[in-house]
């Protein structure tokens, strides 16, 4: 590095590269003025040499006698004259105004002139003369270029002189760049990296020195606390070392109990369980002498011990129910408290845990969504200080045993709100089913009563034919509702569940069943098809009863809307005067369970054709609605 410097890294470089870069643009500026000079005068030099065709032309047409053509080549020739005198705006064509040039083009346009006056009219009375002065007028013209070319030879030198410097600029220019390089850039870079070569062999002493105040001497600053920092730390490295490991140690436990917790958590389905894994895996955690968990009731008034770890007996016996606010446990806090056993060692009745000769306890709350779940104690023999990071874990766990238990109480809602559904479920379909038959078995047991107290032996027959029917009937209801509980559906498709049904129908009956689905569309949900099925295997249950059909169909079609159709080629019925047997429900149960869908249930039939059932189900979000209201 240099000494006594105090300019930063760029304005150097600029300092030196720009008295180059200077001498640069102006050696290129004069070579592009020479070069356009120079295209000037080559056109000029070109243009001066049609001059000499151009007269060789007029005194051709001028000793032929073609006086037509010359008032054009004189023309022609006027043109280039004024061209060279004035130049050509569009394209470089200059004339040198040297004295040379000048006196020589002079020449030529006087010459020109007498020239022109003489042979320009056409009239020529000897042939000789013209050829003299066409002869003299061009070597005026080549004296003209000549001068010209002189002029240009000039120039070229120039040029070739400019090229010259501008090598030499160039190779100069490059020679103390490189040199400069080196001086402001290599060599403090070559100080840097023998000095990180020296801290790599482990000499944390190394230093750069700082001669100058640019961009490197701060870098070399930078470089030099590096390495006293490295140094300090080198110094201390196994105490960080242990500090560190301690710390990682801290949270890699942190860890493992909040994965252990988490996993307590989600594999439990019982309370007794979940509390007694918890109080004995947060003793572990914290390193407490005991723990206890009490559950809070609705109302927060008591606590009950649900789980204990550590406790003395005496301890679980006295303390399996506190009450709120009889001693710190139990006091419902809002954060996690430490608590010296003394203050609770003087109430009466409440010196548990001082005869057990602890001293210190930490009250941590069970919280959910703002309401309290119950209590968490940890019991310590020796006086107890709390730390944030022991703090935070508490809570954490706590939240985690909070969810949990939620979780257990809202499984346990919805197993009990699904059998409280599935036992509504079964009423409707016995009330639809059974309890109509039973119905009309009693109003024929009455029948029958009657015909036996009025001893009509025909009206017997008659009623225990009906009371038959009935029993037969109803018994054919119970074995279709065990086959329709036994039925499940698929969480994608209800094909293979209609497949299954069919199936089913076809063993019952010996009638042949065919199912066709056409179209795409989005899958029924699972309570949906049951609702289908149900609806679906009613109307196979009538065609088996009543149709007296040979053969049945059921039309699956999934777009635009879902359209189930189960037709028979049985004997039908005519619509307009209602079912053959009013005393059979079956229509009307299906009409039901299709107004619930919130879906539109349609009967065709034809007497001696057979007998169609078209269930049209809404669109999803109406579905959706449907479906929520029946629930």
């Amino acid at each position: 590095m240099q000494n006594g410097r105090t300019w930063t890294l760029g304005t150097k470089l600029a300092l030196v590269a720009t008295p180059f870069l200077l001498l640069g643009l102006l050696s290129i500026g004069l070579t592009l003025w020479v070069s356009w000079q120079l295209d000037g005068g080559a056109a000029a030099v070109n243009e001066a040499g049609r001059m000499r065709m151009q007269t060789y032309r007029i005194a051709l047409s001028a000793g032929t006698g073609d006086g037509g053509a010359l008032p054009a080549l004189v023309a022609e020739f006027d043109r280039s004259v004024a061209l060279l005198r004035h130049g050509d705006p569009e394209r470089p064509l200059l004339l040198p105004w040297d004295e040379r040039s000048t006196a020589a083009f002079a020449e030529v346009a006087s010459d020109w002139q007498r020239f022109r006056e003489r042979w320009g009219a056409g009239v020529v009375d000897s042939p000789a003369a013209l050829r003299r002065d066409a002869a003299d007028f061009t070597a005026r013209i080549e004296t003209l270029v000549g001068a010209i070319e002189v002029h240009l030879s000039r120039w070229t030198a120039l040029m070739h002189l400019l090229q010259t410097a501008m090598m030499a600029l160039a190779v100069t220019g490059a020679a103390v760049l490189v040199y400069t390089g080196y001086r402001f850039v290599l060599e403090p870079v070559g100080q840097l990296k023998g000095a990180i070569e020296g801290i790599q062999a482990g000499d944390f002493g190394t230093r750069v020195n700082r001669p100058t105040h640019d961009e490197f001497g701060t870098l070399a600053d930078g470089f030099n606390q590096m390495a006293e920092h490295l140094q300090h730390l080198y110094r201390n490295l196994e105490a960080k070392v242990s500090e560190k490991t301690a710390q990682l140690e801290e949270k890699r436990e942190r860890l493992e109990a909040l994965y252990d917790v988490t996993a307590l958590a989600a594999g439990s389905t019982a309370l007794e369980p979940l509390a007694a894994g918890f109080v004995q895996r947060i003793r572990h955690v914290v390193h407490a002498d005991a723990v206890a968990l009490r559950w809070a009731d609705e109302a927060s008034e008591r606590f009950l011990l649900l789980a204990s770890e550590g406790l003395p007996p005496a301890m679980r016996e006295g303390e399996h129910c506190v009450h709120a606010g009889q001693c710190h446990c139990g006091s419902a806090p809002t954060g996690v408290r430490v608590i010296p056993i003394r203050s609770a060692a003087a109430q009466p009745g409440l010196a548990h845990c001082a005869q057990a000769g602890f001293e210190t306890v930490v009250t941590v709350p069970i919280r959910q969504h703002e309401r309290l779940m119950g209590e968490l104690d940890l019991l310590f023999h020796a006086q107890f200080t709390l730390s944030d990071a022991e703090r935070s874990l508490l809570e954490a766990l706590a939240a985690h045993l909070a969810g949990a238990m939620e979780n257990l109480r809202l499984n346990a809602l919805e197993k009990e709100a699904a059998v409280a559904q599935e036992r509504s479920f079964i009423a409707r379909e016995l009330h639809d089913s059974i309890a109509q038959s039973l119905a009309f078995l009693k109003i024929q047991v009455q029948l029958l009563r009657d015909a036996l107290h009025r001893g009509d032996r025909q009206q017997l027959e008659q009623v225990a034919q009906e009371i038959d029917t009935g029993v037969r009937e109803s018994y054919g209801d119970v074995r279709e509702l065990l086959v329709h509980f036994r039925t499940r559906t698929n969480g994608e498709d209800i094909e293979p569940a209609l497949q299954t049904t069919l199936r089913k129908f076809e063993h019952q009956s010996g009638l042949a069943a065919q199912l066709q689905v056409g179209g795409h569309g989005l899958p029924l949900a699972p309570d949906l098809q049951v609702q289908v099925l149900h609806i679906v295997q009613e109307a196979l249950s009538n065609v088996r009863k009543h149709a007296r059909a040979s053969r049945v169909w059921v039309d699956v079609q999934q777009q635009p809307q879902w359209r189930f159709e189960v037709r028979d080629d049985g004997i039908g019925f005519d619509p307009a005067a209602g079912p053959p047997d009013e005393t059979h429900v079956g229509l009307r149960i299906m009409s039901e369970r299709a107004a619930r869908l919130g879906a539109t249930l349609e009967v065709f039939s034809t007497p001696g054709r057979g007998t169609s059932v078209v269930l049209t189900l809404p669109p999803a979000a109406d579905r959706h609605d449907a479906l929520a209201e029946a629930a």
